[in-house]
């Protein structure tokens, strides 16, 4: 009797399917994709409606050959790829390579690898979905124009290797732009000032100082724009006043439990927690989806389909959650009906929210057969499903205003009446327990024990981790479900940003590739544009677009700018010139950096008459500093953020620090330091930066001012010649 061929992407999650199916079926793998457009040719014909080019994949000429042969001697085909576009669009392509059978061939879905999700969508079988297919074919055919013809722009303009792509390079825009909006922010010195306090009960508490007369704290509500003699001048009057309880506001709020989770809130929750990027969460997502080894039971789904911007949850999965919190947190915890959570705009209901498979399959009893990794994702999906469906949590929030001749000071504090969701799970934004403020009436007079005020300065905006990049990413509708994490990685790989402590900082190179799209191609860089695009592709996937029409009105418009594109380039590649402080060797004139094919280079701002140009070297020279480390001599060098002093005991020894100037800051008593801007321009700033934001464009000389008693000098240089000038504002004195 002839058998039932099912495909699958993947050996391990054909490995979990046969074992649900029986002795009638062979379960074969594609390996993913088999066909695709071509590697080195752009692969569309542009005059004949777009139409792809599709070519065998290098090294599937064998997988092909054996499935066709598995094809020939079965009743029937099932193609099981996953169910989104490109589960869709691998299912056409092995139909294609299959040719004409004779047989039938089905596509089947499901959102879990279990006996009774594989047994159903047998018993279900339905055909290709065409509008998915031309949605994933549109994508690929717009990312195809796109990379393919603005990269070699790049290539003859600026250097080789470089790239572009229609989704990451708006992506790379987000991160350039935060980049800049921390170059121009302006930090500012505030002050915060907390008393202790204690009442009748003879519980002491603390309370900041929130205003002062009409005047509020500016900054969050707590700090206020002022030095340190008006702090401690306000701190100083404090110790003399009477203090007393003006106001006791108390209120009970709900902190309603948080939905499953969906791809994008997964990535992001796996990199707050454990610093998963989110390739690393996806690859450990797909593991746990597509079976893992449980001893004696053989390879198990633990958790449903991964990329899904859908809250829905499945009736059976439901009732299956509810008997877990039953049994394992009381009824107390179970709402008299369950939580239902709306998806967010045009999110796929056809799948499901990510969750465990099996309830009666908590973490640590299967801990033994994960890896950590694993069972940390795995913990984390369990948890939040079991809280989504668990009642919310109860506080108790306080609010004292305490009153001061004129001076108002405030206290919060917060209980947890009722934990609800919080048992299973706490999530970021979950309100923790503040301090307990002890028993307060209105009109208490209270005793202050100790009064303390605090410098801090503004902070510039954070950079992006990839949580919060994902997340902004998903507010703006750039991207989907299945391609956030490539995004990231493709940023990654391509060296236009790098990771600093976690956080995404763009490059050098980074930088200069996004200004020159921004400018040559205005509209694949435009954020809007973008989400418009994505709007577009699930409408073709919807079927209420034709994807052709889609690609032909893109196209119309950005033909225009790749005609005009290498003038643009030119100009924004003028207007990102920057001045340095080397002098040109041949004529006096500053040097500036440019961009050439093959890198940043010197050259003489008196081009043409002067055509001195030359390589930004990397310096190390000796000096006379010794490691305070290991002893070593200390050396300079030249990295991406200027000149620096190394160890030379490097790699043994990795103590760096940067370049002293010996000249104390006027602001605050540190060192005035050499450092660089991104721009490639050298400044000198405090060494007790963010504290101390003091900073000078020209190099300060260890002299001070003669006329105004200015504690040093600056060396600036004009028409050739060097000079020394006070930079005292007011103060015209010059050297030399």
């Amino acid at each position: 009797m002839a058998k039932s061929l099912v495909v699958v992407e993947s050996p391990a999650k054909a490995k979990t399917i046969n074992k649900f199916l029986g002795k009638n079926f062979i379960v074969k793998a594609s390996l993913g994709h088999i066909r695709d457009l071509p590697e080195k040719r752009l692969g569309v014909n542009i005059k004949d409606g777009f139409k792809p080019h599709y070519v065998t994949i290098k090294g599937k000429e064998k997988v092909i050959r054996e499935l066709r042969k598995a094809a020939q001697s079965a009743d029937k085909v099932y193609l099981a790829a996953d169910p989104d576009r490109e589960g869709e669009a691998i299912c056409w392509h092995i139909k294609q390579a299959l040719g004409k059978l004779g047989k039938p061939i089905y596509r089947i879905t499901f959102n879990e690898i279990t006996g009774k999700a594989i047994r159903e969508a047998l018993k279900n079988p339905g055909d290709i979905n065409l509008n998915l297919v031309n949605a994933q074919q549109a994508r690929r055919v717009l990312d195809r124009l796109v990379g393919y013809q603005i990269s070699p722009i790049l290539w003859r303009n600026v250097r080789k290797g470089l790239s572009a792509g229609r989704v990451q390079s708006v992506a790379l825009r987000l991160v350039c732009e935060r980049e800049e909006e921390r170059e121009r922010f302006q930090s500012q010195e505030y002050w915060v000032i907390t008393a202790k306090l204690v009442g009748e009960s003879g519980e002491p508490f603390t309370a900041r100082l929130v205003a002062i007369g009409d005047r509020k704290a500016e900054i969050e509500g707590k700090g206020f724009l002022m030095d340190e003699k008006e702090a401690k001048a306000i701190a100083e009057k404090l110790k003399g006043l009477t203090f007393q309880v003006e106001s006791v506001k108390r209120q009970t709020r709900r902190q309603k439990p948080p939905p499953p989770f969906i791809t994008s809130r997964l990535q992001q929750e796996a990199n707050r927690r454990f610093r998963f990027p989110a390739r690393k969460t996806m690859t450990i997502a797909q593991q746990l989806y597509e079976g893992v080894e449980l001893g004696g039971e053989g390879p198990v789904g633990l958790i449903t389909y991964i990329r899904t911007d859908s809250t829905r949850v499945a009736d059976e999965a439901i009732a299956a959650v509810r008997k877990v919190i039953r049994e394992s947190y009381g009824s107390q915890y179970l709402p008299s009906k369950p939580n239902v959570y709306k998806s967010k705009k045009g999110a796929q209901d056809a799948h499901e929210a990510i969750r465990p498979t099996y309830m009666d399959r908590p973490p640590d009893s299967i801990k033994a057969h994960l890896s950590l990794d694993q069972y940390r994702l795995y913990n984390i999906i369990w948890r939040r499903f079991v809280a989504s469906q668990m009642k919310p949590a109860t506080l108790q929030l306080t609010t004292l205003d305490i009153s001061a001749d004129g001076h108002r000071l405030r206290a919060n504090g917060s209980v947890i009446l009722f934990d609800g969701f919080l048992r299973a799970y706490r999530g970021e934004g979950s309100d923790e327990e503040k301090e307990t403020l002890p028993p307060l009436k209105e009109g208490e007079r209270l005793e202050l024990l100790e009064v303390k005020p605090e410098q801090f300065f503004t902070q510039p905006p954070p950079r992006y981790t990839e949580a919060t990049l994902i997340k902004e990413l998903e507010d703006k509708g750039i991207g989907r479900p299945s391609t956030y994490a490539t995004i990231i990685s493709t940023l990654l790989d391509r060296g236009y940003v790098i990771k600093e402590k976690g956080y995404l900082a763009p490059t050098e190179i980074g930088i200069m590739v996004s200004r020159l799209l921004i400018k040559s191609f205005p509209e694949i860089m435009n954020v809007g544009f973008t989400a418009d695009m994505e709007d577009k592709l699930d409408r073709i996937e919807d079927g209420k677009v034709d994807w052709v029409e889609v690609l032909r009105e893109f196209y119309s418009g950005f033909r225009k700018y790749l005609e005009t594109a290498p003038d643009k380039i030119h100009e924004a590649k003028k207007e990102m010139e920057e001045e340095t402080d080397e002098i040109c060797e041949r004529c006096g004139r500053k040097m500036v950096i440019k961009w050439g094919k093959y890198g940043r280079f010197l050259a003489c701002s008196g081009y043409p008459e002067c055509t001195n140009a030359k390589p930004i070297k990397e310096e190390e020279i000796v000096t006379d500093q010794v490691c305070d480390l290991c002893g070593s001599p200390m050396i300079i060098k030249t990295g991406r953020y200027g000149r620096f002093l190394s160890c030379s005991n490097y790699p043994k020894c990795k103590n760096t620090k940067p370049i002293g100037t010996g000249v104390k800051c006027p602001k605050c008593g540190g060192e005035l330091v050499e450092r660089r801007s991104k721009r490639g321009k050298t400044f000198y700033g405090c060494s007790n930066y963010p504290e101390c934001d003091y900073a000078v464009w020209n190099k300060p000389v260890n002299k001070g001012c003669p006329k105004c008693g200015f504690p040093f000098l600056l060396e600036r240089r004009s028409k050739g010649k060097a000079h020394l000038a006070c930079p005292n504002e007011g103060c015209d004195y010059v050297e030399g």
